[in-house]
């Protein structure tokens, strides 16, 4: 999401700046060279060897070093992004009444690049007339402020003020800053999870897909500039974009409903674990338990990705995901041509690693021009694999 991006991050002396430390750690992981600058306060709550360390950069504290000069036009024009966390009262003031009284706000005051900020101060500083006045000031600069969170604040009291969590902030400066433009203008459907068919107002059958794949796949979208809406089931996930639609559904049947509503998309990705079967008539009363052996009687529920294949209109890109435990590239095979389909995704629960409930899988992509078979590792890696592989074939590459 961040390879090879240069953020500059501004510290200010904030309680919250304790925060930075894992804040610089997620930036360089993403692949991002990050450079920080500390203000004399913030070195109070945080060491700049620390930072140093973590950053792989000398931290910058002042204008003057060790009898060496900090350009400060020169770094406001290296950062493709200079990012304040945590945001301080002070320096909230200083920057809406342009003040320059150390390296940090002389860097703000060069900036050619974008700022953002997160704010962090206690409940009743962030509701004083004052701090609203000098946030709505720095926002008509053309700066952008991430919310503060709601929780315990270092002053003991529970309110708003909070530092946005490290990976919240990651999330937001990636989503707002960093997305690519190769499927702007496209929009995408994708399904994630399983379903659940209810036997009665306490029990249902589902699967163990986790939703974690298809969770992925519509982030791995997103941030390819697509208009994403994901259909999920049940699941614990989370996303952590906040310009992805989100449609929550339960049974097969609400799963087909919601995907009817939006296929027209011009990619459609299916991924959810439909169940092939329902209860025809789910009890209205918990079942009891009375006899040693119980039928179920089952009907067969819609197939989702069939009726998308052949409701395809032209230019329309679908593709679907099949689990398998043998035979797999035959069974594949036989859907992608049996539903219609551009592609489909294979992943077998007898692989290690792969499958429901893991954090990494391993697929093999299939068209009717070949097969892709990847390396078990992360699901955001695979559907960063799976999505580039849909690009290529929406921008009408030939080459897996």
């Amino acid at each position: 999401m961040l390879n090879g991006k240069k953020i500059l991050i501004g510290v200010t002396g904030s309680i919250a700046a304790y925060k930075s430390i894992l804040l610089v750690r997620l930036l360089v992981r993403a692949g991002a060279e990050v450079k920080v600058i500390l203000t004399p306060d913030a070195e109070q709550f945080v060491t700049p060897l620390t930072l140093s360390v973590l950053s792989k950069n000398l931290v910058l504290r002042g204008l003057t070093d060790h009898a060496s000069w900090n350009n400060h036009v020169e770094l406001g024009r290296w950062a493709d992004l200079f990012l304040i966390a945590p945001l301080s009262a002070n320096t909230l003031a200083k920057m809406a009444g342009g003040l320059c009284d150390n390296l940090l706000m002389a860097v703000y005051l060069s900036a050619k690049c974008p700022v953002c900020v997160a704010p962090a101060m206690d409940e009743d500083m962030w509701q004083h007339p004052a701090t609203i006045k000098n946030l709505s000031r720095v926002r008509s600069f053309g700066n952008m402020v991430i919310e503060v969170a709601k929780g315990e604040l270092a002053s003991g009291l529970f309110g708003e003020g909070r530092l946005s969590e490290p990976e919240d902030i990651l999330n937001f400066i990636g989503e707002t800053y960093f997305r690519t433009r190769e499927l702007e203008g496209k929009t995408a459907l994708v399904t994630a999870g399983p379903t659940q068919e209810p036997l009665d107002p306490v029990r249902y059958i589902s699967n163990h897909s986790s939703g974690k794949m298809g969770y992925a796949l519509a982030c791995a979208l997103h941030m390819k500039g697509a208009a994403v809406t994901l259909v999920s089931g049940p699941s614990y996930e989370k996303l952590p974009y906040g310009g992805i639609c989100m449609v929550r559904v339960q049974t097969a049947d609400e799963m087909f409903k919601a995907c009817q509503k939006h296929s027209g998309a011009d990619i459609i990705l299916m991924n959810a674990a439909v169940a092939d079967y329902t209860p025809v008539k789910p009890e209205k009363q918990k079942m009891k338990k009375k006899e040693e052996h119980v039928s179920l009687d089952l009907i067969r529920t819609v197939d989702i990705l069939k009726y998308l294949g052949e409701h395809k209109r032209k230019g329309q890109f679908v593709a679907g995901f099949a689990l398998e435990t043998e035979n797999g590239r035959e069974y594949a095979r036989a859907k992608l041509n049996e539903k219609h389909l551009d592609a489909i995704v294979l992943n077998s629960i007898t692989d290690p690693g792969a499958g429901f409930g893991h954090d990494t899988n391993k697929v093999t992509i299939m068209d009717e021009r070949g097969e892709h078979v990847s390396q078990t590792k992360s699901k955001k890696e695979i559907a960063s694999d799976v999505v580039g592989f849909i690009v290529r074939r929406v921008s009408g590459y030939d080459q897996i």
